[in-house]
């Protein structure tokens, strides 16, 4: 009787394993085929010589990283930037699907939504462009504050200012596309609670912190589980558009070093065993956030 229910319990969930399936076989075939490519975090990788005939280092790239002046205030600099733009942009997110949801003309509706998704189908080179038309020295906010008789600012030369600067600008950018999986959270809640709520006499603020954020808790905690992986992804296309040598003691991300290093020093061992550093710290964050999903929001994956 319980292999029984063990194999009608295999069979419930099987589905969900085959809709992952053409992931696994993606990852297997374009991600593990690199995998030797790992070794070049213990060489002194030379491409000319491959993999197995560079000279073996043991952790002396790891060392060589670790043992930079400014290693801990790069990885500063990553961890806040990564943070404050995780929780900026899920924060931002539910707020405009919490608003967006209130509103009843549907042609309105549509438009807003659609002018918020855009900017993020626009790539950092662009959107950095247009940033620095705007926050450049020459650019409109100095403009506006010159006909206001002030004296004109650095926005972009500023380093106290730039990691606030980044954050705020990757909200801008990502809230919108971010916000559609909680809209298609909100329209599965029943709306029997909202009248239940309405007849107790709730406030349409306790309905919202009563009935509608309980209902979407879990997409809140699978966005949470999906985005702690890359707590260590700093934005490298939005950090190299828009930093510069005035603002690098703020700016200066792990992924814009492994860059200089990494690619323009072609130190590629230095470089792999720097990516190899983050990947570990990924996987250990995604398997800790699982766990925690699951210990304190009774959420599963699967």
């Amino acid at each position: 009787m319980d292999k029984k229910r063990k194999k009608l319990r295999i069979s419930d969930k099987l589905h969900y394993w085959l809709m992952v399936l053409p992931a696994v076989v993606l990852v297997f075939l374009f991600n593990t085929r690199t995998w030797p490519g790992i070794l070049a975090a213990f060489q002194d990788f030379i491409p000319v010589r491959g993999w197995y005939g560079s000279k073996w280092v043991g952790l002396r790239n790891f060392r060589i990283f670790f043992m930079q002046p400014n290693c801990w205030q790069i990885i500063q600099n990553t961890l806040v930037m990564a943070i404050g733009k995780i929780v900026g942009v899920q924060f931002l997110a539910i707020v405009f699907a919490l608003m967006i949801n209130e509103v009843r003309n549907s042609k309105l509706k549509r438009f807003i939504q659609t002018f918020t998704y855009l900017p993020h189908f626009i790539s950092w080179v662009i959107f950095a462009t247009i940033l620095r038309s705007i926050l450049g020295t020459d650019g409109l906010m100095n403009q506006i504050l010159a006909n206001l008789g002030r004296e004109s600012y650095s926005f972009l030369g500023t380093p106290s200012i730039f990691q606030p600067l980044m954050i705020v600008t990757e909200m801008l950018k990502e809230f919108g596309w971010s916000a559609i999986i909680y809209l298609s959270a909100l329209t599965g809640i029943d709306p029997g609670l909202y009248e239940a709520a309405e007849i107790d006499g709730a406030t349409r603020w306790r309905q919202t912190v009563h009935v509608t954020l309980p209902g979407i808790r879990y997409i809140i905690v699978l966005n949470g589980v999906l985005s702690l992986g890359g707590i260590l992804n700093g934005g490298f296309d939005q950090i190299f558009n828009m930093y510069n040598t005035l603002v690098m003691s703020t700016a200066d991300i792990i992924d814009t070093w492994v860059y200089r290093q990494g690619i323009l020093s072609l130190n590629y061992g230095v470089g792999t065993a720097v990516g190899l550093f983050k990947s570990a710290i990924a996987m250990v964050l995604t398997v800790f956030a699982y766990w925690a999903a699951d210990r304190f929001a009774d959420y599963k994956i699967f």
